[in-house]
């Protein structure tokens, strides 16, 4: 009981930044909101299983990894954590700048032409798989809550847990945004959600750059 209550707050720590950085406005929410409005909701429910699966792709990659290297090598943690904090306060830095600006990201174009289900599953799972800032994303998130002997039970909580927050999140954003008038609210909406964004990803960034490292 007392190694639960020791990793949960770590657990919860990733949940939390996981949802922060995916339910933002982002090249996967984009394209799930694209693909609602401009084909339909059950396009855009394909398009969130297919970020979804791109989410285990990566989690699983990376607990797996990040387990292998800091069981040989502990001290590596300590620069797991700095590159994690600093990717952060990038992440901050972006939500700031998209608070000020007067536009938002352009979402990823959606050919409507000859597809079916399994290609728009397809179309998410490739778009979340080959983003570049999906790697350094996972390095943050993990090391969150990811130590040195860390029990198998946690890693499987870090892999589960965030697939199904993605399938989670991105499908509420195809069913809400399959009617135009909740993009006209979102758009009312963005710069204090952003500004909000880029506070909560200071704080994050620096509660993991002063962590302690055992």
């Amino acid at each position: 009981m007392a190694e639960l209550f020791y990793y949960l707050p770590g657990i919860f720590l990733i949940y939390g930044v996981f949802v922060l950085q995916n339910a933002a406005p982002g090249p996967n929410v984009l394209a799930v909101i694209g693909t609602s409005m401009s084909v339909g909701r059950l396009s855009g429910v394909a398009v969130s299983f297919g970020v979804a699966s791109g989410t285990l792709t990566w989690s699983t990659a990376s607990v797996l990894g990040l387990s292998a290297v800091i069981a040989s090598y502990g001290q590596l943690l300590f620069y797991i954590k700095i590159a994690g904090g600093c990717y952060l306060l990038y992440l901050a830095y972006r939500a700031f700048c998209s608070a000020w600006s007067a536009t938002d990201l352009d979402a990823p174009s959606v050919s409507r032409n000859n597809q079916t289900l399994m290609g728009f599953y397809r179309k998410g799972y490739l778009l979340n798989l080959t983003n570049p800032k999906a790697a350094l994303g996972w390095i943050a998130i993990v090391s969150l809550g990811l130590e040195e002997n860390s029990p198998v039970w946690v890693s499987l909580a870090i892999i589960f847990g965030t697939t199904t927050l993605s399938l989670g999140i991105n499908t509420i954003y195809a069913f809400v945004f399959s009617t135009p008038r909740m993009v006209s609210v979102y758009a009312m909406a963005r710069r204090p959600v952003q500004a909000a964004l880029g506070g909560l990803f200071s704080f994050a960034g620096y509660k993991l750059l002063t962590a302690k490292v055992d």
